[in-house]
């Protein structure tokens, strides 16, 4: 039984030859070289195996240089098949973005989450990954191009960078059930009190000398624009987006129900 265990992949096969056994590009090969298979030689096999399978997962095993007497030549894939079907990062995007798109049409997500994965994944990651082989992109990678992004910037920023390209890798990583995804190593730094910008809010004779600046240079409408503004605690997005029907003069009240993003409207309840 220890010895099965020691040796998992690689078996006696005959007298004179050992059998390996695994896994490329999705097919189980079992090629055999020519070795007497005793104790000494099937460790030896068993170590060349974990070198094997470490060389496919880094995508720089070659078949025919390892196994060159293999039988089944024929039947392998050539490099150019290879490189057909290996993905670059930049077509997982393309599809991720698709994905999303198909999401803010059915209402499932903000359309202003998709400009900002899009921003991100084009304007950080494309330019120094896109042509790069997906599976093949190492943790490293990632982690170098977040930090050079993000040194000197805030913790927020970093996580940003971070959630849009591990989002687009879990899209891209449910073809590749098993396999190790390394943009999910990636921290996400964790956002204290003091990372957050002291409030600092205008004081009401502060208000008041904008207000009436406002009045003076713009005009009634802009200064009573501007009064509104201060005391009615909108959000900028949800101030775009008012129309004179949400507004109910008579009663003293407003209604909130939409905003403004990227010049984009949206329906926004608000309690």
């Amino acid at each position: 039984m220890g010895r099965k265990a020691e040796f998992s992949g690689v078996q006696a096969k005959g007298l004179d030859r050992i059998q390996f056994d695994f896994e490329f590009e999705g097919v189980r090969y079992r090629p055999t070289i020519k070795r007497m298979p005793n104790e000494g030689n099937l460790r030896r096999a068993h170590k060349q195996l974990i070198d094997i399978k470490n060389r496919i997962a880094r995508g720089a095993f070659k078949f025919e240089e390892e196994f060159p007497d293999y039988r089944f030549k024929a039947s392998l894939p050539t490099n150019d098949q290879q490189k057909r079907k290996e993905d670059m990062c930049g077509d997982v995007f393309d599809r991720f973005f698709a994905h999303c798109e198909l999401r803010v049409a059915m209402d499932d997500m903000a359309f202003s989450t998709l400009e900002s994965y899009r921003d991100i994944l084009e304007g950080v990651f494309r330019p120094t990954i896109g042509e790069e082989p997906f599976e093949r992109v190492a943790y490293s990678q990632l982690d170098k191009i977040v930090s050079d992004h993000t040194k000197n910037k805030k913790k927020k920023t970093y996580n940003n960078v971070t959630s849009a390209v591990r989002t687009a890798f879990t899209f891209g990583y449910k073809d590749l059930p098993g396999k190790f995804n390394p943009a999910l190593a990636l921290p996400t730094f964790r956002i204290t009190a003091k990372d957050r910008p002291r409030i600092d809010p205008f004081t009401i004779q502060e208000a008041e000398t904008i207000i009436a600046r406002a009045h003076c240079m713009h005009g009634e409408w802009y200064g009573n624009y501007d009064e509104f503004r201060f005391f009615s605690g909108l959000r900028q997005s949800e101030q775009f987006a008012l129309e004179v029907g949400d507004c109910d003069v008579a009663n003293g009240k407003i209604s909130i129900t939409k905003a403004v993003v990227l010049s984009r409207g949206k329906i926004e309840p608000r309690p």
